[in-house]
């Protein structure tokens, strides 16, 4: 039986990348997943090359009646939801002079308030002890030029996991956060105005930086979100999976110190390679 057996996911920027090989995960673990996209014709590709365990709803997270539908068809179809993924994002490489209003509501639209809507939207028909995670990034804490406004709305999406957290522990929903370090995508390059061939140069430089010699894999990310959406146990402490933390995924060791609701705690080591 896997990790995920009979629960109901939904995962928001599904049809390529990290999303698509999150719902890849989940769906193998058991869960029926709902892939939303804006893209309808490589959404339902991607959906259907996943069988009957997933379902494509082409949807905008900044669009908040694009979420209410979602909502309503999951619950209509399943009656409701154990996980949700919010891991839509967009971001490209813009200096703070060239900054427009423009480019700022169009990364925050999607980022920010795109968070904001699919989590508000499915709040009906969370299960209790569900979980929340959140796609944040680890650029939200470097500080690298001319990425201000992509920063930004990551930092803002990671304050919700304490928040949230604060807000929805009476019906035990957890709320954590992924930070991917750097993981190739297709879609990544393009948003950052990178030919593949210069994302290839890109890619070699940064994996020339790392202890293991290479740079993320879309897998790294999608294990650490099966983990999260699981019911695993505590080997040290009768708990439940982690609420209200941030995970780092970089192609290194990351050690996280984990505090659980019932105050035990121990030591994490994940080793991503």
């Amino acid at each position: 039986m896997g990790r995920l057996e009979g629960k109901v996911a939904l995962i928001t920027g599904a049809s390529s990348g990290i999303g698509f090989d999150t719902a890849r995960a989940m769906s193998e673990e058991g869960a029926f997943v709902f892939m939303t996209a804006r893209r309808k014709d490589v959404l339902e590709k991607a959906a259907g090359s996943l069988g009957t365990n997933a379902r494509a709803i082409a949807a905008d997270v900044s669009k908040r009646s694009d979420m209410e539908n979602v909502m309503k068809i999951i619950k209509e179809e399943k009656g409701h939801l154990d996980v949700i993924f919010a891991n839509a994002g967009i971001g490209r490489y813009v200096s703070l002079q060239d900054v427009t209003d423009d480019e700022f509501h169009r990364v925050f639209d999607v980022n920010v308030l795109g968070t904001i809507h699919t989590v508000q939207c499915m709040l009906p028909i969370l299960s209790y002890g569900a979980s929340i995670i959140i796609n944040t990034s680890m650029t939200a804490s470097m500080g690298l030029p001319n990425f201000c406004v992509y920063e930004a709305s990551k930092s803002a999406v990671r304050s919700f996991i304490f928040t949230w957290t604060a807000e929805l522990r009476d019906r035990r929903i957890r709320v954590n956060a992924l930070s991917p370090g750097v993981i190739p995508t297709a879609a990544a390059g393009g948003e950052l105005g990178r030919s593949p061939e210069e994302e290839k140069k890109a890619q070699e430089y940064r994996a020339s930086l790392t202890p293991l010699g290479r740079v993320g894999k879309v897998s790294d990310i999608s294990s650490a979100a099966v983990f999260l959406a699981s019911d695993v146990r505590c080997p040290a402490a009768s708990c439940q999976t982690a609420a209200g933390h941030r995970r780092v995924c970089t192609a290194a060791a990351a050690v996280k110190q984990v505090k659980f609701r019932n105050a035990a705690s121990f030591r994490i080591k994940m080793l991503l390679s």
